[in-house]
């Protein structure tokens, strides 16, 4: 736990002061959530400490090599697949698309399970927010996204569920696979 532990105190301190979307939860629960969902497929501590990790590169402003330098290798490696180009000299909205195939080019072609747990659980932990937004405000939450258009978030997250379909077997995966049919609907 030692290394979790100190992941923990990494990104709690690089996401000081940072709130969730809309809303004035802070940033830190949501990857402090990502890791409770992976340590319920795994108990390698790399890969819960990459859940941990998981925005810190994208998010808070910390560079893959400090990653590298406080965690090692396999954590850095296990960052960095989640870890989008924001492409931070143009609007997010109209890299929305091109982000999102990108990544979910390179979790298609994952070799690594543990890729696909870090993924899941950060995704998980998102479509939670959601899920529990969009039961209040439908979809007019989309307004608050930078991709308003909630067909597109369709397609991005049962992307996500089709390519982390060899973590079925877990409660995590099925957890996320049925809010996305219930949020976004069963059809193709």
């Amino acid at each position: 736990m030692e290394l979790v532990s100190k992941a923990i105190v990494f990104a709690t301190k690089a996401h000081d002061k940072m709130r969730r979307k809309n809303s004035e939860v802070p940033y830190i629960i949501h990857p402090l959530e990502a890791a409770v969902i992976v340590s319920t497929m795994t108990s390698n501590q790399e890969v819960i400490a990459a859940a941990v990790l998981h925005d810190v590169v994208e998010d808070a402003g910390i560079t893959i090599e400090q990653v590298y330098e406080e965690f090692g290798e396999y954590v850095r490696f296990l960052v960095a697949s989640e870890t989008e180009n924001k492409r931070e000299n143009l609007p997010s909205n109209l890299t929305w698309k091109i982000r999102k195939e990108e990544s979910l080019e390179d979790l298609k072609n994952a070799k690594d399970v543990n890729i696909l747990k870090v993924w899941l659980g950060d995704k998980l932990a998102n479509i939670r927010s959601i899920y529990e937004e969009w039961k209040i405000n439908g979809d007019k939450m989309w307004v608050h996204f930078n991709q308003k258009d909630p067909k597109e978030h369709a397609w991005y997250y049962k992307t996500i569920a089709e390519y982390t379909s060899a973590l079925k077997e877990y409660r995590a995966w099925q957890e996320y696979n049925e809010i996305v049919k219930i949020v976004f609907g069963k059809g193709e």
